[in-house]
């Protein structure tokens, strides 16, 4: 009886992660048919704007060494560290034979990076012209690769740690600790002003929706004995 409740609990979950997805998947079109539109424009300005003083919009808001903290924040979404962290977990799976789950983890944040870049090429939208850029940038601005990539990486890992723990609240801390780092290098992307408002809510509303359905798909290969 208990296995069976398990069972449904964990059905009842991939659901509402696919519904989830699939919310996030919708959100992105609509907002990036907006942008495409251009109908974003003035609220994309007027975010910015309001990161910046009223006396100088190239100057952020604040002191000096805040602007020095955004560029450590902004860096944890960076593809060195992403990219660092996702094998660091790679090679935690694999010294523990779960070889398996350390493939499937790999592919979901690879597929996740290809897609970032092709959604980048494909809208190829400028880089904010309003404000002083605070870090330099070499690629297009939507969606934003540091927002959508950190919430594959720090969700889609996250989701996998805190499945492995056995108290509710560790489940929560982890899974908040995750979404939070995802946040922090969004916002820190607009502070520094090198990414419209509307790049970093494309950015989240995709890599989230990713991180979900990978979720969702780790957790029916699990079930089914496909992956530890």
């Amino acid at each position: 009886m208990l296995r069976s409740r398990q069972s449904g609990h964990v059905k009842a979950l991939k659901l509402i992660a696919l519904a989830a997805a699939a919310f996030a998947a919708w959100l992105f079109l609509e907002l990036a048919d907006e942008v495409v539109d251009g109908e974003t424009r003035s609220f994309d300005e007027a975010v910015l704007l309001a990161f910046r003083e009223d006396s100088d919009s190239d100057d952020p808001l604040g002191p000096v060494w805040v602007e020095d903290l955004a560029r450590d924040v902004t860096g944890l979404g960076s593809t060195v560290v992403l990219t660092f962290a996702t094998l660091a977990v790679t090679g935690f799976f694999l010294l523990r034979r779960e070889h398996h789950l350390a493939i499937y983890v790999a592919i979901a944040v690879t597929t996740g990076s290809i897609a970032s870049v092709l959604l980048k090429s494909g809208f190829d939208r400028p880089r904010p012209d309003l404000v002083a850029h605070g870090q330099h940038v070499y690629t297009a601005s939507f969606p934003s690769g540091h927002s959508m990539l950190s919430a594959i990486v720090f969700l889609t890992l996250g989701a996998l740690v805190a499945s492995a723990q056995k108290e509710r609240v560790m489940q929560l801390y982890v899974l908040g600790l995750s979404a939070l780092l995802a946040l922090a290098v969004g916002v820190s992307r607009i502070y520094l002003g090198v990414h419209w408002p509307t790049d970093v809510l494309g950015g989240w509303a995709a890599g989230t929706g990713w991180a979900l359905m990978c979720w969702a798909i780790s957790s029916h290969l699990r079930s089914r004995g496909r992956i530890e």
